[in-house]
């Protein structure tokens, strides 16, 4: 084919990379020029729009895919309906590649978008270059789909010897047509302020980052991994989740390296591990699929007559890293500086929200949103309706994580803790989680006044373990319907 043969548009979404990209590898294929188009759509997107940490990643990843793609990526923003009508007539295209997404708001929109210009015999080709097994292939032999997740992925995902697809190779060449759009710069991704320069120093968005990043940890992060991810001092979590999370790795990609790491190295049961946790990024985006509703209402309805406390100062204080709790301030403030945080410690902060400070899961959901660059909407609201105890396979409610021996036992050596608050790293390691309760000598000799160089406890744990046990316990059964 030539260049005089209509050109494909070539949606990039969550998926900013050239290698293992279906709807990039299907428009190299036909042989037609590809118009790699960009859309900054917050018009649909709504209160779903990316939060500040997001959209700083955003930039960054997006400013590597232009360079990969020659400079030749088109930048618009808006609504993508009218941007694609304006695009198709501008550029005499006939078709529009994309892989698809998961969120409520993106399947709507899409599905307008394939109605629409069916319609007037523009070709939509989709593909699946997001998740291992999409969410319409996974329900159970009744039909329904799946909510509680060891039979999800045993059954639902791994229960016919289904292997996920392989990953593709990248294109050796690409026949790329360039056509006006703004530069990237003009979709303001960036804020006034440049707080995100913090970020930089911790990671490297874009596929050769994401390509790094999993090269680091199979080589030293998987080994010990089933007991090592708990430990939010030591190197066993990937933080690969926001480099998934744009699409500049593939699940399947990352899948079969550490199958054959595993394999490899004998580390079966780290391997396995690993590999379970991505199957916890497929039954997040089922249950969003599934309950469209998940970023907002309780899955368990008896939660909708819960008395959550309004408690603004609480609150920002939480926000703030200022509890008073040592391993949930350390969280909230790697959170606040590295734009991340441990998987652990995100449990342990989350129960101390919901549970010990009663305050609604919706306000951590949106602090999460804003602040973490992997914020996933199908992650994010599931993980929150988890540790509240009111989505699916959740944890009880009358599990409490105790941030005291929480930290005594996964921050043995208070590594963390001591990183992310400086201010105790003269405590001794005897009182380092529970300052409170240091002779006023020893506080003395760490440098530390209570209420001054590092706050007080917020709450009393065992009091507000106890309310919040009391408050559940009135819920009635015949809510949950």
């Amino acid at each position: 084919m030539t260049t005089k043969n209509a050109p494909i548009l070539l949606w990039f979404r969550q998926d900013l990379r050239l290698k293992d990209n279906p709807a990039l590898l299907a428009a190299h294929q036909t042989g037609y020029p590809i118009v790699p188009v960009f859309i900054l759509d917050d018009e649909n997107s709504k209160e779903w729009k990316m939060g500040a940490a997001s959209r700083w990643w955003l930039h960054e990843s997006l400013k590597a895919l232009d360079h990969t793609l020659d400079g030749k990526l088109c930048f618009q923003v808006g609504a993508a309906l009218k941007v694609f009508k304006n695009l198709i007539k501008e550029s005499g295209a006939k078709s529009i590649y994309w892989n698809r997404c998961y969120e409520p708001w993106r399947i709507e929109r899409d599905h307008e978008i394939e109605e629409i210009f069916s319609r007037q015999d523009i070709k939509i080709q989709t593909f699946n270059g997001s998740l291992l097994f999409e969410p319409h292939t996974t329900r159970k032999e009744n039909g329904t789909p799946y909510r509680v997740f060891t039979p999800f992925y045993k059954n639902g995902c791994l229960g016919h010897g289904d292997e996920p697809r392989e990953p593709q190779k990248r294109p050796k060449s690409l026949s790329l047509t360039t056509h006006h759009g703004l530069a990237l710069n003009d979709l303001e991704l960036l804020p006034t302020i440049s707080w995100y320069k913090k970020l930089e120093k911790y990671w490297q968005p874009g596929e050769a980052g994401a390509q790094t990043r999993l090269k680091e940890f199979l080589k030293k992060g998987l080994k010990d991994y089933k007991e090592g991810r708990n430990h939010p001092a030591r190197n066993n979590v990937s933080r690969l989740s926001p480099h998934l999370h744009f699409g500049e790795i593939s699940p399947n990609e990352v899948w079969y390296a550490a199958k054959t790491k595993m394999g490899a190295e004998g580390w079966r049961k780290d391997g396995e591990t690993f590999l379970s946790e991505l199957g916890w990024r497929e039954f997040s985006n089922n249950l969003l699929y599934h309950s469209p509703e998940l970023p907002r209402k309780n899955l368990q309805k008896k939660f909708n007559a819960f008395p959550w406390r309004t408690a603004p100062k609480d609150l920002q204080r939480w926000k703030q890293g200022q509890t008073g709790f040592p391993i949930v301030d350390a969280g909230m403030r790697e959170l606040w500086e590295t734009g991340y945080m441990h998987n652990r410690v995100r449990m342990i902060v989350g129960s101390f929200l919901v549970k010990n400070l009663m305050l609604h899961w919706h306000h951590g959901e949106d602090w999460f949103w804003d602040t973490l660059v992997d914020a996933d909407l199908a992650n994010n609201s599931a993980s929150w309706q988890w540790i509240a105890g009111c989505g699916a396979d959740a944890a009880p409610y009358f599990r409490i994580f105790n941030p005291v021996t929480q930290g005594q036992k996964f921050d043995e050596g208070g590594n963390y803790v001591q990183r992310f608050v400086p201010e105790l790293a003269h405590m001794p390691l005897k009182y380092l989680h529970r300052p409170w309760e240091a002779p006023e000598k020893v506080l003395k000799e760490a440098g530390i006044e209570l209420g001054v160089d590092y706050p007080l406890p917020i709450v009393d744990l065992k009091n507000s373990r106890t309310r919040a046990l009391s408050t559940f316990s009135k819920l009635t059964n015949g809510q949950d319907k």
